[in-house]
């Protein structure tokens, strides 16, 4: 159990914030299963092509790819599967209300464990960058490595 600790999983999606404004950041909860649970502690979860939307006012996470379970059986889940997220429900009507807005997405950022041990889902709220921001966000950060590079020296 103490190893567990130790081992701190945090699978991010690098993606996300390439390709969009975050203005908003939410920690929900997530409904797995068994083995999807045990995947996640392994590392094999991809958050690159997943988003979030509404069904019937619960909020889902779709297109999350968490890979079978090296050890399981028959019972092994589905990889891409849509899983409700937990929030509270004013929570929800807001996330709800600004997605109505032009413009808005909610997009996973980061998958982690919590301390309790339960799984935990970072979301963002969104907005898309144009192809001009995007070779913005480059140029700073290809500045920002030659200025730790000669910083270095």
């Amino acid at each position: 159990m103490k190893e567990q600790a130790e081992q701190k999983v945090y699978i991010k999606n690098k993606r996300a914030y390439f390709d969009f404004h975050i203005d908003d950041k939410y920690v929900a909860g997530i409904k797995l299963l068994g083995t999807e649970i045990k995947s996640i502690r392994e590392g094999k979860a991809n958050l690159t092509d997943s988003f979030c939307t509404f069904i019937n006012g619960d909020l889902y996470v779709r297109n999350l790819h968490i890979s079978e379970y090296s050890h399981g059986s028959f019972y092994n889940h589905e990889a891409k599967r849509d899983r409700i997220l937990l929030l509270q429900k004013k929570e929800l009507k807001k996330l709800q209300s600004k997605t109505e807005e032009k413009g808005f997405t909610i997009v996973p950022l980061a998958i982690f464990i919590n301390d309790r041990g339960f799984a935990k889902i970072e979301i963002g709220l969104a907005q898309g960058k144009k192809t001009f921001d995007k070779r913005e966000t480059m140029k700073e950060r290809d500045s920002k490595i030659e200025m730790d590079r000669v910083m270095k020296r």
